[in-house]
């Protein structure tokens, strides 16, 4: 077996999903809603052209109208752009914008102070929207629809329901795992839209966006070199972008050049194709320690010193999406896109994939 030297064997030492510099999660000290880098209008935003056309058009024929649009639902991975878009529709709107979260949402009654204290037209943008308690996801069902939410006074015996009527009001609801929604409250967004991963094209014009507003001078093919490591995301491409401009200003860089890109992600354990040392360890572990596959999930965490959870949710997604890894019955087994990437040749013994499913 011929090894390549740019990998050994990977630290297995636990690291959690919020301090990876590839997470799609926000990082506490830099959250996504960061203003510096978030357009405010439909025109600035970059991506996702098709759905851009469609929440212009519904967002225009709304302004015609001279009512406030129906509900909008946004679905899709984290770090995607979500929040931004919520924001943008506000601005376009040219109305006040209401900001909480499912998991903010203990109780129904939490739901009913912030829809009470709603103004006609508001936008209340909930993000998380699938981890709404259910008292409160059959509250927002009636005030969604009818705009009304029903007050209960007293206890017991002689408790009573008040109708309170509410203004018109737009919800803007976020969430990355729309089938966990009920078909009830998905039904009642009149509008959805689905946000895609961005191919590198888009993913650099964002980075050199965002770099004129961060004051980074960025050389030829410099944006290139950081989409190809972003996963089609921008909010890591946006991370990436400031750990960039960190090693310029250290090193006192005039402009950032292609190489000063790699050796500033190299610092942070990011390779070529934005993998970072966790997933550079599962990789390894299914390839040296168990001959490319199968192996359950269970091994596998064991081996790279993560929960199954870890493994599952934060590492595979990326890795099946780009052809790394298989799930199969047997198990998750390394394509051979993997064993090259590790620079490993494999054994003649590897399993034939074909013959797992």
């Amino acid at each position: 077996m011929r090894e390549s030297p740019n990998y050994g064997q990977s630290n297995t030492g636990a690291n959690e999903e919020s301090l990876r510099m590839v997470s799609s999660q926000p990082i506490g000290n830099e959250p996504v809603s960061d203003e510096e880098l978030r357009p405010h209008v439909l025109d600035g935003f970059i991506g996702q052209p098709t759905l851009k056309a469609q929440l212009q058009l519904f967002l225009d024929a709304a302004r015609k109208r001279d009512v406030p649009p129906d509900h909008i639902l946004l679905a899709g991975p984290p770090g995607l752009g979500k929040t931004t878009l919520a924001m943008i529709v506000a601005n376009e709107l040219e109305v006040p914008i209401r900001v909480t979260s499912g998991p903010a949402i203990q109780h129904a009654g939490d739901l009913a102070s912030i829809l009470s204290s709603l103004d006609t037209g508001e936008v209340l943008f909930i993000d998380e929207i699938h981890r709404l308690p259910r008292a409160a996801e059959e509250l927002l069902y009636i005030a969604m629809e009818d705009f009304r939410v029903d007050v209960m006074v007293g206890k017991g015996p002689g408790a009573s329901s008040i109708p309170l009527t509410l203004p018109r009001f737009t919800v803007i609801g976020a969430t990355t795992r729309e089938g966990m929604l009920p078909s009830p409250l998905r039904a009642r967004f009149g509008f959805t839209a689905h946000l895609d991963f961005y191919p590198h094209e888009e993913l650099e014009k964002l980075i050199e966006r965002s770099a004129n507003v961060l004051g980074v001078n960025l050389g030829e093919g410099s944006a290139q070199e950081m989409a190809l490591r972003s996963r089609g995301t921008p909010r890591i491409a946006n991370r990436l972008l400031r750990r960039v401009r960190d090693w310029a200003i250290v090193h006192d860089l005039v402009t950032v050049h292609p190489n000063d890109v790699k050796e500033a992600l190299a610092l942070y354990q990011i390779d070529s194709e934005g993998l970072d040392r966790l997933d550079i360890a599962v990789l390894n572990a299914i390839v040296r320690n168990f001959n490319g596959g199968p192996v359950g999930l269970n091994n596998l965490s064991a081996m790279v010193g993560e929960e199954s959870e870890t493994v599952e949710t934060v590492c595979e997604p990326y890795l099946v999406r780009e052809g790394f890894l298989m799930r199969t019955p047997k198990g998750r087994v390394a394509t051979d896109k993997a064993w090259r990437h590790l620079g490993i040749v494999p054994n003649d013994s590897k399993d034939d994939v074909s013959k797992l499913f």
